[in-house]
């Protein structure tokens, strides 16, 4: 392919991008493997495809700490509301036996409040990572399933995410008073008769639950900017993407 039909293809990319089944990163990777047998010079380096990949991942995921960073961001949203855990179920349900359950309903917020406050920590992360993309790496996004970007954060990010927010979250629980809020129920639940005693690692659930809702928003917003053209917010994305 010389370099004008090059640009005739990715010209004619650029008007069918806005087409209802045209996912504009499968475009990408049409360019891509247009090129694979072509050592010629290109309209698009590789540095552009690499670039505006790198450009809409990082625009996604502040998308997502913001969202979930924000006030009622995991506690206001069913999909990813983090919810009490298993083992303080059977302390709710005796409590509520004895008017008593009130109490448990406010803890429960306030592990969705320390996740809030935690997410935040997220967002130099996802960035350092998208640093680290090599043009294998963007290849093998491109090509990949649907959420191949997200499954790339969760391989580079699960652990490293963890130990950022679990000083986070430990504070976080402290400072919107979840460990009081717990030690008050816990006290109460004590003093009732013939209860079975009950244990709680009330971080590692918000940290667990915390960024299983990250995650879980990161695949929904690859899924938009694989197939949405109004996600071209950068310059880059637009010199690549756009009419």
């Amino acid at each position: 392919m010389n370099v004008i039909t090059r640009i005739a293809v990715i010209v004619l990319i650029f008007i069918s991008i806005t087409t209802v089944n045209a996912g504009w990163l499968d475009k990408l990777k049409d360019v891509i493997s247009s090129d694979s047998d072509n050592s010629s010079s290109s309209a698009l380096s590789d540095s552009d495809i690499a670039g505006a990949l790198k450009d809409a991942l990082t625009v996604g995921s502040e998308n997502v700490v913001s969202q979930l960073s924000a006030p009622g961001g995991f506690n206001a949203d069913p999909k990813i509301h983090i919810p009490l855990p298993e083992s303080l179920v059977t302390v709710q349900e005796t409590m509520n036996k004895f008017g008593m359950g009130s109490a448990l309903n406010n803890l429960e917020l306030k592990l969705n409040e320390a996740a809030e406050t935690a997410t935040e920590k997220a967002k130099p992360l996802f960035i350092d990572a998208i640093k680290q993309l090599t043009w294998d790496d963007v290849k093998n996004i491109l090509n990949g399933p649907d959420d191949a970007a997200t499954q790339y954060f969760k391989g580079k990010m699960s652990a490293p995410l963890s130990d950022e927010m679990r000083p986070v979250v430990e504070t976080s629980l402290n400072e919107v008073g979840a460990i009081k809020s717990y030690d008050n129920v816990m006290g109460k639940y004590k003093k009732l008769p013939l209860v079975p005693d009950v244990q709680a690692d009330l971080t590692q659930h918000v940290l667990d639950k915390g960024i299983d809702g990250i995650f879980y928003y990161l695949a929904l917003e690859e899924g938009k900017i694989r197939n949405d053209p109004a996600k071209r917010t950068t310059d880059l994305l637009k010199k690549v993407f756009g009419k």
